[in-house]
Order: structure tokens, then C-alpha cells, then sequence
């Protein structure tokens, strides 16, 4: 397996120096600053691809192309998004970078509640409470259907737990909601949010789901054409968010997605931590069910709290999902794949990380510090080459 870094790009207070040093070979990364719906065009990517090369490393993993939100509404003008979309797949490729991770996810990308949740050792993770959510949605977003979304009990004690938070409490809450994607400087504000949530008005699962298929249907060919994998990550959480329907949180749901373009450029990005989070998700069994469509992989850990509806990031060997199990059936799947003439190693990544020692005092995107990452990875190419050599 490949064992890749995720860089924000130069801007990216954890360098490219960083990742080498933590013995990652790969990085993925993206045009960040390439807004939704334009081409990526071949100078652009090649200019990224130089300065990754510079450090000795190499551009494996596209995270993310991202899709506009004219393409999941499939309103405006999505016709020309898709053709720019499928143009930046081509010039992908004719750069060389084959495996490309997108999300359809409406609106918000990942969605936590804290973004320093202290734990017993001193360190610090991402936390997503299911109360403070609700009280966020609310009493500050003040969404107006948010009453009939949330139980009896949970508006109780979104009720007593906003009452008894400070105003800079409240704040930290609204920030950590409305962070934006991650790896960027973005924060949505109150009314961005609103109007977005106002354009998704007309637009249920079923509608969503449709627009996938028809998203996937128009660019899954090109990538087939060209020799591209096209990974889509899952929801995170992987569940309705703000009345916003979530279409890649379950079995179902991936195998709804691998039936609108059979061929083998539709693939998966298999995120552990967004899938564990779920009780009813056996991700275990997931793994084995998907293993020949899953073409990059998220490797982290949650823990889910007392409410199975919240939970917080942990160290990586010790969350609810066994990845040594997970690690032991990518691995044979890789082998598989070798047997049958793909020498293409599946690239993952430590993904996510909590902050350690210098990281608390050192900046980064949420969830990407530098030592907290570099413990994640150690353990997994530790859980990988022990693995590989048992089976």
C-alpha cells in the first residue's frame, strides 16, 4: 500500500519537508484555489506537480475535484460544470495523476462541533456532540424547519446545554460548524449557509441520488477513456445534516452509487472514521463487500460516546472500527489485484490526527497537524507490514 500525506498546498503550515520526514512517498492534494465548476487546466496542475517534486515526493492522490453545487441541484448552468469537470479528469490524466477523490456532499464538507476537544492524556481531537449540533442548528443557525428534525429529548437538552454556554462558548460552536472545507481559510457565514440551505429547498435523497447518477453517468466514460479511478468519499457524519439529505453514508448507498456506472473508473474512497460512526454500519463486512471498487483509503478512528450519535477522534488503533482487520483485507485485495496484472498500490492515508506535543502550539487545518499525523502513520505502516507478513 501506498502511504500517502494530505498537503493544502504552500500556504500549508505542515510542509512538504514535514511529510517526507514522517516516511510518506505520496501526497495528495488539489487546486484549492480553483473555485467549483472550472477547468483545472495542464499548466495549473503542473505547476503543482513541480513543487511536490521538488521535496522528493509525488503527486498520487487528487483530494478533492471538487463538484459544484450547480451539478448536485442540477440547476444553472451544471451543463457546462460537468464539461469542464470531465476536461480537468483529461488533463489529470494526460499529467499523469490517475486517482481523483470528490465527495456529494450538500453544502458543508465534514461538519465537527469541536475542533479541540481536550482528551485525559492532553491531546487534542475533532468531536462532533449530536446536542450541540442541534442547539447550534437551533438557536444560532435559527433554521426554520429545524423544530421537526430533532426529538423531544434532544431539543430539551439542546435547550439546557445552550443556556448554560458563554458567549465565547457559543461562538466556538458556530465557528467550529461553519469552519468551511478543510484545508482552506474559508469560514461560511450565518446567511451563506441559509441561502444555501434555502437553494436545496426542492431537493430530497431521491432527487439527490438522481443527480449523482446522472453526475456519474456523464463523467465516469471520460474517466474509463483516459484510465482514471474516481473515488467518492462518504458523508461525515454519514447522516442528515441540517435537513439536508446525505446519499453515501451506508452499504446501500455505495452499491446504489457502484450500479450507475458499472465500469471500473467508478470507485470508492473507504473512509473509515466517516463510516464507523454509524452503529448499523458494519464496516468490516463493507470492506470485504467493496474491496475490488475501493481505489484510495482513509484510515483513522472515532469512538462513539454514550450518545451512539456523537463521538470524537481517537488515536488510531484504538477507536471502533478493528483497522487491523480493515488493513488485512486491503491488503489481500491488493494482492489479488497483482495477481491479475494491477501493480497499482492502493494509496491511503493516515487520515486525520490528533495534536501532540508541538502541534498544540503550532498552526494547521483542523484535523492535520503534523506530529499527531505522523504518530497516526507510524502505527499504520507498523499494522501493515506486520500484516503483510502473516498473510
Amino acid at each position: 500500500m501506498e502511504e500517502t500525506w494530505r498537503w493544502f498546498g504552500p500556504k500549508d503550515p505542515v510542509t512538504l519537508m514535514d511529510a517526507r520526514q514522517a516516511g510518506a512517498t505520496g501526497i495528495v492534494t488539489a487546486l484549492h484555489d480553483r473555485p467549483p465548476g472550472e477547468i483545472w487546466t495542464k499548466e495549473q496542475i503542473r505547476r503543482r506537480q513541480a513543487e511536490v517534486q521538488a521535496s522528493g515526493l509525488t503527486w498520487s492522490v487528487v483530494e478533492s475535484l471538487p463538484v459544484s453545487e450547480a451539478i448536485k441541484q442540477r440547476f444553472g448552468n451544471f451543463r457546462q460544470h460537468l464539461a469542464n469537470y470531465c476536461e480537468s479528469i483529461r488533463n489529470l490524466a494526460d499529467c499523469g495523476i490517475r486517482t481523483i477523490c470528490y465527495n456529494f456532499m450538500p453544502v458543508l464538507d465534514w461538519t465537527r462541533t469541536e475542533l479541540n476537544y481536550e482528551m485525559p492524556d492532553g491531546a487534542f481531537a475533532l468531536r462532533f456532540d449530536a446536542t450541540a449540533f442541534a442547539a447550534f442548528d437551533l438557536f444560532i443557525l435559527k433554521r426554520s424547519t429545524a423544530e421537526k428534525d430533532w426529538s423531544e429529548k434532544r431539543k430539551k437538552d439542546a435547550v439546557n446545554l445552550f443556556r448554560a454556554m458563554s458567549e465565547s462558548a457559543k461562538d466556538a460552536l458556530a465557528y467550529a460548524v461553519l469552519r468551511g472545507l478543510p484545508g482552506t481559510d474559508d469560514t461560511f457565514s450565518l446567511e451563506d449557509v441559509r441561502s444555501a440551505l434555502a437553494a436545496y429547498g426542492g431537493v430530497d435523497a431521491e432527487a439527490l441520488r438522481s443527480n449523482l447518477g446522472e453526475f456519474l453517468r456523464a463523467v465516469c466514460p471520460v474517466a474509463e477513456e483516459v484510465g482514471v479511478r474516481l473515488c467518492i468519499h462518504p458523508d461525515d457524519p454519514p447522516r442528515p445534516l441540517l435537513g439536508l439529505p446525505r446519499i453515501v453514508s451506508t452499504a446501500d448507498d455505495l452499491q446504489f452509487l457502484l450500479d450507475q456506472s458499472p465500469g471500473q473508473a467508478n470507485g470508492i474512497t473507504f473512509c473509515t472514521g466517516s463510516l464507523g460512526v454509524r452503529v448499523d454500519n458494519n464496516v468490516a463486512e463493507m470492506v470485504h463487500l467493496f474491496s475490488s471498487r475501493i481505489y484510495f483509503a482513509h484510515l483513522r478512528s472515532t469512538r462513539r460516546e454514550q450518545d451512539p450519535e456523537s463521538f470524537h477522534e481517537t488515536a488510531h488503533l484504538d477507536g471502533d472500527v478493528d483497522l487491523v482487520n480493515i488493513i488485512r483485507t486491503l491488503v489481500l485485495e491488493e494482492r489479488r489485484r497483482e495477481q491479475n496484472g494491477d501493480v497499482v498500490p492502493i494509496p491511503f492515508r493516515c487520515d486525520h490526527g490528533q495534536k501532540l506535543l508541538t502541534d498544540i502550539s503550532r498552526p494547521c487545518a483542523p484535523g492535520y497537524p503534523a506530529v499527531g499525523r505522523l504518530r497516526g502513520l507510524a502505527e499504520l505502516r507498523g499494522a501493515i507490514r506486520a500484516v503483510e507478513a502473516l498473510v
